[in-house]
């Protein structure tokens, strides 16, 4: 395969970024969308030019660091699967592909199409965290839960805090990821005593952290690798409501 590239470059926060065309030889459809990228860059360095700046980690959809816009959509066009996942067999010989990174003022780019995404590291030390004592794991194993209730808890988990729900949204809100630790810990008993406070304090930092607000489109919950539900959202937002009313 034969594909043309139109990559963001951007050499640092501070400085003008733009879209530069590059050609992908000899592609084969095996490779997944980071290798295709790999190998670019291997021709970029052998010819002496700077390589192509991008985050990428475990390369299994697990870790959440892969982070690409590709022609228009977080992780591209695959439903469910992060952009590691992606393979080069979804695209066509000839195509041409725009790759950015993601977009969103609590997301600034730190160099091509990596971005500084710690405003999620600051929402989870807001309140996404369980400070109570509830001993090993064992300890916790042994407070009965009902299954739909585990269940409920363990999809809102699943979220790997890649950061396509904002990058995705119009408003670039956070409202998935907030509320995907938010449910996760609300429902399971060892969350209970912090709900209140948890909710309050984390919706106040997205403010801080410049994140937009939810205007309940369904964009995140549609690039969202792992399918984490909008329902979620719902269930932070009464959540929120109920800790105004009490006072936290």
């Amino acid at each position: 395969m034969r594909l043309q590239l139109r990559i963001w470059r951007q050499a640092g926060p501070n400085a003008a970024g733009r879209l530069i065309e590059y050609t992908a030889d000899q592609v084969s459809p095996d490779m997944s969308f980071l290798e295709m990228l790999d190998v670019v860059n291997e021709g970029l360095t052998k010819k002496g030019e700077d390589a192509i700046a991008f985050d990428s980690d475990c390369r299994e959809g697990i870790c959440g660091m892969c982070s690409l816009v590709v022609n228009g959509v977080p992780h591209g066009p695959d439903r469910g699967t992060t952009v590691c996942q992606l393979h080069m067999r979804r695209f066509k010989d000839g195509q041409t592909i725009t790759i950015e990174p993601w977009r969103a003022a609590a997301f600034p780019v730190v160099k091509d199409l990596v971005v500084d995404r710690s405003a999620f590291d600051r929402l989870i030390a807001a309140g996404g965290y369980v400070s109570v004592n509830c001993g090993g794991a064992p300890d916790g194993n042994a407070i009965p839960i009902p299954k739909d209730v585990a269940d409920v808890a363990m999809d809102a988990a699943a979220c790997i805090g890649c950061g396509a729900c904002v990058a995705a949204c119009k408003n670039a809100s956070a409202h998935l990821f907030m509320s995907a630790k938010i449910s996760q810990l609300a429902l399971l008993p060892q969350g209970q005593p912090e709900r209140y406070r948890r909710v309050v304090a984390m919706v106040q930092r997205a403010d801080a952290e410049g994140f937009g607000s939810c205007s309940n489109e369904g964009e995140c919950e549609a690039v969202c690798p792992k399918e984490i539900s909008i329902s979620n959202i719902a269930r932070m937002t009464r959540e929120y409501v109920t800790a105004v009313l009490v006072g936290q």
